[in-house]
């Protein structure tokens, strides 16, 4: 297997590997592998010692800020306090030079005592603590080896836990699910506890030991979980529940919170109480040795048991799981379920998990039960993404402030201060933030100050222009100290003006006055510009002006507008201008007539069109509302050429607030327009543009709806995607 190996940022240290307690789900004592009877107890010194040497040698050499392990056993607090103090003395002698280390606990709880919680107080252990529920629930797996209930002693370490003194090692709950409990009676217990956690865990088995099912169901698990997820999510999801939250991060485009879930490559190591180094503990659950991979934390690094073909499968992403898993439209969401899950005899780990029908059912059940309240209302409204947008802007210019962190000087504390002020009197700067190219501005910005490029700071002190764009608009009586360069003073939305007689660098002071501003520059008199009319040195921003046309700016002057990856034109003559008013005032006509909706989806977004030299657009670093498009010939080429431009625009703003989706590019899909299979942004995007231009070519209304049903198979699509799905199969309508 090739690839760069997956370093280690997890271990399974097994301090005992005895147990106090006979449950007889436990896939240590109770399953295949039974290699724990020829273990020693309790982890010696000298293994406790190289354990700590290897994972601090590893997490230098693969620089990892921080590592995790989990004291486990059997039942870890068997070892005693002494044991355990020696092994969180080890661990933090050695990894305090080199890493952050989390320590954690998981027990059943009965041996717990303040003695060991002062114990793990003084390292930062925090406890995990293994309960099923109730009492009925509870007993029915966890009992003492003569058949007596535990649950009293687990109720006991909890309270301990919760006590005001220890709460901050409160790490949470473990359940392990099984179907003949009542689910609510189950959850509502967990909850009285008011863990921090609750970890819903899938019993472990295999193909060849497969789930009990007592009524037969084959998504018997599934309701289960459902049935609390109902009720998590009635009560308003006080406790989190990781279960839960990793299927919600999947279906929004996220990551996968837990190993059992998700095409996310594994990171955990297991170190037995005799000091070899083993895969993840569940697979104990398939077949004697499973776990094994020849390796000792005497004689071996972390990497060479990183480099195992065994921990190296379960590295590989959507490769790692099976053909019918590949093509299945959740597996970014369930990866195919845990590795151990997959097991049987005859296939060994190339199947589908044997809880593949329940997790899908868990998968569909959280994503119809959640859509409406997590997908983003820009997706349907493109007026909201409108707002979104220029909220999104807005961060863009915080984000540049944090960056500069003192670089910009008086100047940019100045228009900082101005800025805030501003958002807190009106919403003057609601133009400015939502023109185009304001966004394209701090786009390069925020790069420059990152990429830390010496003209970063000065490109970002172009922010007094745009307030005093803003407050110009406003007609705010609030002075502006703007630069002006090359003898030009430009304000974004309204205009350029040449400063003759002047320095080709300097200052100038912009206010608002009737029709425009007064500009003064050196303590000269100020001069009086009308922003709509076009003199020998003021050349304004174009308002297209045609029947039936949207109110539109014709930008040719903005210095960010050539953003679109072909040449934008140059200013255009007065008579240039009147005649791509006149054509696009014919053009919004046809289209109209043909679109209507889509037409007045367009005239409610579009703010500003620049006019491009030729060539279709490519670039994607402007924000909604711009339009870069050459002028074709005639009306008939131009309507078209307008909603390819906008639907473009629509879709890459929506890209730009919301994932639609994930993982772009490990899959291939038919793309009906072309022989060669495509990944999901260029299905997406070419389906997208064909059904609204479909109003045009009805032609292409058969190639979108094939797509369509593509994408409706395609894994990658998040509950946004899914959502804007919906949305084009109404546009196209199902027929």
């Amino acid at each position: 297997m090739t690839g760069p190996l997956v370093p280690f940022r997890e271990i399974v240290l097994k301090v005992h590997s005895r147990c106090d307690l006979a449950c007889d789900h436990c896939y240590i004592y109770e399953h295949a592998d039974q290699s724990w009877r020829t273990r020693p107890k309790a982890i010696s010194d000298e293994a406790i010692s190289w354990t700590a040497l290897r994972l601090a040698e590893h997490a230098k050499s693969h620089a990892l800020p921080s590592v995790s392990v989990i004291l486990h056993g059997g039942e870890p607090l068997l070892a005693g306090p002494a044991r355990l103090r020696r092994v969180c003395e080890e661990l933090t002698r050695a990894l305090d030079p080199v890493a952050g280390l989390d320590l954690r606990i998981h027990t059943n709880g009965l041996q717990l005592s303040p003695s060991y919680l002062d114990l793990f107080s003084e390292y930062n252990v925090r406890v995990g603590i293994s309960l099923d529920g109730d009492k009925a629930a509870n007993d029915r797996h966890r009992r003492f080896a003569d058949g007596r209930t535990s649950h009293p002693l687990v109720l006991r370490a909890v309270d301990l836990l919760r006590q005001e003194r220890y709460r901050h090692l409160y790490l949470g709950l473990l359940c392990t699910i099984d179907v003949a409990n009542d689910p609510i009676a189950v959850y509502d217990a967990l909850t009285e506890l008011e863990p921090p956690r609750i970890d819903l865990l899938l019993p472990h088995s295999t193909w060849d030991d497969p789930p009990a099912r007592p009524d037969g169901s084959p998504t018997a698990y599934a309701d289960w979980i459902l049935a609390i997820f109902d009720r998590w999510n009635q009560q308003g999801r006080k406790v989190p529940v990781r279960l839960f939250e990793s299927v919600l991060s999947t279906l929004s485009g996220g990551p996968s919170l837990t190993e059992s879930l998700g095409l996310a490559p594994t990171d955990l190591v297991v170190v037995e109480t005799d000091g070899t180094l083993e895969q993840v503990d569940s697979l104990k659950s398939a077949y004697e040795g499973a776990a094994a991979t020849g390796f000792d934390v005497f004689t071996h690094p972390l990497d060479d048991v990183a480099a195992h073909p065994g921990v190296r499968a379960r590295q590989l992403g959507l490769a790692g799981v099976g053909a019918a898993c590949r093509q299945c439209p959740v597996v970014r969401s369930c990866g195919g379920g845990l590795y151990t899950h997959r097991y049987s005899s005859r296939n060994d780990f190339d199947n589908t998990s044997v809880y593949c029908t329940d997790l899908e059912a868990l998968i569909r059940g959280i994503e119809q039960r959640t859509a409406a309240s997590t997908v983003p209302l820009a997706v349907p409204d493109p007026g909201v993404l409108m707002a979104e947008h220029q909220d999104l802007t807005r961060m863009l210019l915080a984000d540049v402030h944090a960056e500069l962190d003192g670089r910009g000087g008086e100047t940019w504390d100045e228009a900082w201060e101005l800025a805030s002020a501003l958002e807190e009197r009106s919403d003057v700067l609601d133009t400015v933030y939502g023109h185009p190219y304001t966004y394209t501005w701090l786009q390069g910005c925020l790069a420059a100050l990152r990429d830390g490029l010496p003209e970063a700071a000065d490109l970002a002190l172009g922010l007094p222009a745009y307030l005093a764009a803003a407050v110009v608009r406003g007609g705010l009586d609030v002075p502006v100290r703007v630069r002006y360069e090359d003898g030009r003073l430009r304000l974004p939305t309204l205009g350029e003006l040449r400063l003759t007689g002047q320095d080709r660098r300097g200052e100038a002071e912009v206010r608002p006055a009737v029709n425009g501003f007064l500009v003064r520059v050196d303590g000269r008199e100020p001069r009086h510009v009308h922003t709509a009319e076009e003199s020998g040195d003021w050349r304004p921003v174009r308002t297209l002006a045609a029947e039936g046309l949207p109110v539109l700016r014709l930008d040719d002057l903005d210095p960010y507008r050539d953003c679109f990856g072909v040449p934008v034109r140059e200013r255009l003559g007065s008579r240039e201008a009147a005649l791509w008013a006149a054509r696009l005032g014919e053009a919004w006509a046809l289209l109209r007539q043909a679109a209507p909706e889509q037409a007045s989806d367009a005239a409610d977004c579009l703010t500003t069109l620049t006019p491009l030299a030729a060539g279709e657009p490519s670039g994607r670093r402007y924000g909604f509302g711009a339009l870069g498009i050459a002028l074709p010939a005639t009306p008939e080429q131009l309507a078209p050429a307008l909603l390819r431009g906008f639907r473009r625009a629509r879709l890459h703003a929506l890209l730009d607030v919301t994932d639609l989706y994930a993982q772009d590019g490990w899959w291939r899909h038919p793309a009906p327009w072309q022989d060669e299979p495509v990944v999901v942004s260029e299905l997406l995007a070419g389906a997208y543009e064909r059904v609204g231009l479909a109003a045009f070519e009805p032609d292409l209304a058969e190639e979108a709806k094939r797509a369509l049903e593509t994408l409706g198979r395609a894994a990658e699509l998040t509950v946004a995607g899914q959502r804007l799905l919906d949305e084009l199969w109404k546009e196209a309508g199902r027929g």
